[in-house]
């Protein structure tokens, strides 16, 4: 029988850190659930704490209190098997081809080379990269080092992909053109997603669900449940309920 259990659960997460004038309130009192396979986006305004939360979830930042369940399993450090981490900056490895950053994590693990490059080379073609296996990060374009990024982060398969900003310092074009690689690779593989971003069209187009937060200390304020049908296209951003969806942001995080 599959298990009905969220895929990530938090409970009753605070987060303070301290400044030169003390103990700052970062996250107050959030709780979450989110069912496998969903893709969900978290906006905010700045400093409100949303890249802190998913470092949080990823067991790369420790909350002050509250409890984050991945799978069924503590994020108290970092678990590539259940959650891969795709970051804005794509921070790869210079001296390794496209091919040997993704397969860079499966070398960590000892996992035999053939069986490493296989697996590195189906992800590279998955997002798009298939004759660009050997070129180095910098014969790459900013778009293109991202879905290697991409690729690394699925590499150990985990069922959790979280996304920090991944777009962001991209041109408008090929942000949209990655938005759709991304579901595209997401229907594929049926992931869990959760993605940070800043952009509400970004945050409309993407998403299952959108977690609204409020200026620091950041805590949940809205859930909006994506009505918009899928496969997504770009001419759903010119339709009154996308602008609907838009504004229902902005009215919550403008202030």
């Amino acid at each position: 029988m599959q298990s009905t259990d969220p895929m990530v659960r938090i409970s009753n997460l605070s987060h303070t850190y301290q400044s030169r004038d003390g103990l700052v309130p970062a996250l107050i009192d959030i709780n979450i659930e989110i069912q496998a396979g969903r893709f969900v986006v978290i906006v905010g305004p700045s400093g409100c704490g949303k890249s802190s939360l998913l470092m949080m979830m990823a067991g790369l930042l420790a909350p002050s209190q509250g409890t984050i369940l991945c799978s069924g399993h503590s994020m108290t450090s970092p678990n590539p098997d259940i959650a891969g981490v795709v970051f804005q900056e794509a921070s790869l490895y210079p001296w390794l081809t496209a091919l040997e950053n993704v397969e860079f994590p499966l070398s960590l693990k000892h996992v035999p080379k053939k069986v490493r490059k296989e697996r590195a080379q189906e992800l590279l073609s998955l997002v798009g990269l298939q004759g660009f296996e050997d070129r180095y990060p910098h014969e790459l374009s900013g778009g293109m080092k991202q879905r290697v990024s991409i690729a690394r982060g699925l590499v150990q398969d985990p069922p959790l992909l979280m996304m920090d900003e991944p777009f962001a310092a991209l041109d408008e074009q090929t942000r949209i053109t990655m938005g759709d690689e991304l579901l595209s690779i997401w229907e594929k593989t049926k992931k869990t997603v959760v993605f940070v971003t800043h952009s509400l069209t970004e945050a409309a187009y993407l998403a299952d669900e959108i977690i609204v937060m409020s200026a620091r200390p950041g805590k949940i304020i809205d859930r909006i449940e994506v009505d918009l049908p899928r496969p997504r296209k770009y001419e759903m951003m010119s339709t009154v309920r996308f602008a609907q969806l838009r504004e229902r942001i902005w009215n919550q995080i403008k202030h």
